[in-house]
């Protein structure tokens, strides 16, 4: 077991103990999706690639990636965002 696992460990032990929402203490992304027309991502670190076929966002410790067609980015704030469109897929890499 390596450090960050360790690491990782003992802040979700934390983060139940103490009864905290894990997306805040474990820097997780909150993903809602309506339907296949809109998705929310918060506690993102930035945007990585958009296109009306793909955007790719940066979360804590990897990427999102959402497919679709005629996407937009409806909401930019610096720890939100909103993509509409029709959404095909949605992957973490």
């Amino acid at each position: 077991m390596g450090w960050r696992d360790f690491q990782r460990k003992v802040k979700r032990q934390f983060s139940e103990a103490m009864e905290l929402p894990g997306d805040v203490v474990l820097d997780l992304p909150k993903i809602i999706m309506v339907g296949n027309i809109q998705l929310f991502i918060e506690n993102h670190r930035g945007i990585i690639e958009y296109t009306t076929e793909g955007v790719r966002v940066s979360v804590g410790e990897g990427e999102v990636a959402v497919v679709g067609e005629n996407l937009m980015l409806r909401n930019i704030l610096p720890d939100e965002l909103c993509v509409e469109g029709k959404i095909r897929s949605l992957s973490f890499l």
